[in-house]
């Protein structure tokens, strides 16, 4: 799968949420709620070297985004999300 953003986007795959609580319960499908973090998969070229996000983003990022950002789309199987660079809030490290 190759796909490339167009200007200032990014592409996410969200990272998969914790089937248990720190107690130990078990949640179901439906019980979770849709994980704000995710891994970054490509960078559009609009970016600017002058943007400071720029330097801070990078493939394979572990990102905090806006929870209603972007558009999803499904390609080759797997669910990704295309969002704007100003939708991400953090990186985690």
């Amino acid at each position: 799968m190759n796909v490339k953003p167009l200007g200032e986007r990014v592409v996410i795959k969200m990272i998969e949420a914790e089937e248990k609580t720190k107690s130990g319960i078990v949640l179901t499908g439906t019980a979770k709620e849709k994980p704000q973090i995710a891994e970054v998969l490509a960078v559009g070229a609009g970016i600017t070297s002058d943007d400071k996000k720029k330097n801070e983003i990078k493939v394979a990022d572990k990102v905090i985004f806006s929870k209603f950002a972007g558009t999803e789309v499904k390609i080759d199987g797997e669910e990704l999300i295309v969002i704007k660079l100003s939708d991400i809030l953090a990186v985690v490290e």
